[in-house]
């Protein structure tokens, strides 16, 4: 069985005015730990992670794993929402992951994504790591006294800090709609786990418009408040642990915090949740 990762990690989104200063930290650090553990690790940070890029990437490591491999996607950045135009989703909205070149290129929407997946052979295991937010606004993200004031941006990007006016939808009086409602959805990787195949995700919140993943300063670094439970609480696992355990671990020992306030979740079938991690 081949071990194989990609891990993307995006804190420049330039003309947005939407920034973030952990999620690099977040991609060297999950594939430091992939790495220790036998995986073959990619990265694109940055500028490396246009929306190009992450399509070429996801694609080629899914069609290149062979049945009874092991394949790991992190991705630490923003979440957004897109207006649907194929009619499959019930609230209009498709959700997305946002790529360095968002503002020229657009986001990475489920659909896409959904498409890339397709090309995985039977058999092939996928572990899917989200350290990022697919709420409806920021405006809910709640300030904390007790947080520092560097690490309280939540890992979601409104529509009207990327997309031109002319593109978006319109509401009243054909105003642009900057701002999307909040919305009940799942984020577009978790609609890409094949539980019957065993895949997982693990995420840094739940679904919903008042859930968010939040960027950290922990002991002088930032870092995805998940990202850095998550692996502190997998460090101190047993070499026999599994995903349910490992969840077990981050919430509600580690997350929601007072300064954190979101909450980790795991999706898969049982079997998968109960399977070795990384194993």
């Amino acid at each position: 069985m081949a071990k194989k990762a990609l891990c993307i990690g995006i804190n420049d989104y330039p003309g947005t005015g939407m920034d973030l200063q952990g999620c690099v930290n977040d991609a060297r650090d999950w594939a430091q730990e992939l790495q220790q553990r036998g995986f073959s690790v990619s990265m694109l940070l940055d500028g490396q992670a246009t929306k190009a890029a992450m399509a070429q990437a996801m694609g080629s490591l899914i069609e290149q794993a062979q049945p009874g491999d092991l394949v790991v996607i992190t991705y630490s950045g923003h979440g957004t929402y897109v207006p649907d135009m194929d009619g499959d989703e019930v609230d209009g909205l498709d959700e997305a992951l946002c790529p360095y070149d968002i503002r020229s290129e657009s986001a990475l929407t489920d659909d896409e994504i959904h498409e890339l997946f397709l090309r995985r052979h039977s058999k092939v295991k996928l572990v899917l790591i989200s350290d990022s937010c697919h709420s409806g606004t920021v405006t809910r993200a709640a300030q904390d006294v007790d947080a520092d004031p560097r690490a309280t941006r939540a890992r979601f990007m409104p529509i009207g800090n990327w997309m031109d006016d002319a593109a978006l939808p319109r509401g009243a009086g054909n105003t642009p709609l900057r701002r999307l409602p909040p919305v009940q959805g799942e984020s577009p990787l978790a609609k890409l786990v094949a539980r019957r195949s065993g895949d997982l995700l693990l995420s840094g919140c739940q679904e919903g418009p008042d859930n968010f993943s939040y960027d950290a300063f922990i002991n002088g670094r930032f870092n995805g408040a998940f990202t850095y439970y998550a692996l502190k609480a997998l460090r101190r696992l047993g070499a026999d642990a599994t995903y349910a355990t490992w969840h077990e671990a981050i919430t509600p020992a580690q997350l929601p915090s007072v300064s954190y306030p979101q909450v980790p979740q795991l999706v898969g079938a049982a079997a998968a949740r109960r399977s070795k991690v990384f194993g």
